[in-house]
């Protein structure tokens, strides 16, 4: 499957990006990242056509987060996210039977489709990414210009350059990448674009990329 169906929805005062992805001729549907206003993210369901039958949490920060028992109290699906992720998080192990933990590199079923889960730790131990075809959807590791914070709690700048450099390094350019806030002057982008314009993909070695991600915040 190259084209997915995809659709970008801006939500919250942090700028977030939530998620509707499926297969581009099936009604089914994940939502990426339930935050903010589960009524808009409904609205949107209805005006496609769709049909929910599962959420992906990115990562357990509350901006990407907070939605979930909202969206669960309407829908009974399940919720997937990293097994380090929940292993990490109290909010999703309280999710219980909802919870469907996955390893790396795990299938995530749509209907008769299936993603990939991409383990991406840094921004927190269990970030993962979803795979659809070509698009990708980053959650807080990857944005056009930048990469997720590795200074809170769980971060690991030395985990999130090997994330980049190795994980997504591999994905071909023109797949798209879909990120998790709208903090860029275009909210989509070939990969190859942003890992020739992403100033966290021109590190040679782990030591300069940590110096830089770690420097002191203004």
């Amino acid at each position: 499957m190259r084209n997915p169906y995809v659709r970008q929805l801006k939500l919250g005062p942090m700028d977030n990006f939530v998620y509707l992805v499926g297969a581009a001729d099936s009604p089914e549907v994940l939502v990426v990242d339930p935050a903010w206003d589960v009524a808009a993210i409904e609205r949107a369901v209805t005006e496609d056509g769709k049909r929910v039958v599962g959420a992906f949490v990115s990562h357990c920060h509350f901006d990407h987060i907070n939605g979930l028992p909202d969206l669960l109290a309407r829908h009974d699906v399940p919720v997937y996210a990293q097994r380090a992720e929940v292993d990490f998080s109290e909010e999703l192990r309280e999710l219980k039977d909802a919870l469907r933990p996955l390893g790396p590199g795990d299938a995530v079923p749509v209907g008769a489709e299936t993603f990939q889960a991409l383990h991406t730790p840094g921004h927190t131990p269990g970030s993962h990414c979803l795979l659809a075809g070509d698009s990708l959807v980053s959650g807080d590791t990857l944005f056009i210009s930048g990469c997720g914070r590795c200074d809170l709690k769980g971060g690991n700048p030395e985990d999130m350059y090997r994330s980049l450099s190795q994980v997504l390094l591999k994905v071909p350019d023109t797949t798209r990448l879909w990120p998790g806030h709208d903090y860029a002057d275009v909210p989509v982008s070939p990969m190859g674009d942003v890992r020739r314009h992403n100033p966290y993909f021109a590190f040679p070695d782990v030591a300069s990329f940590v110096a830089f991600r770690m420097r002191p915040r203004k």
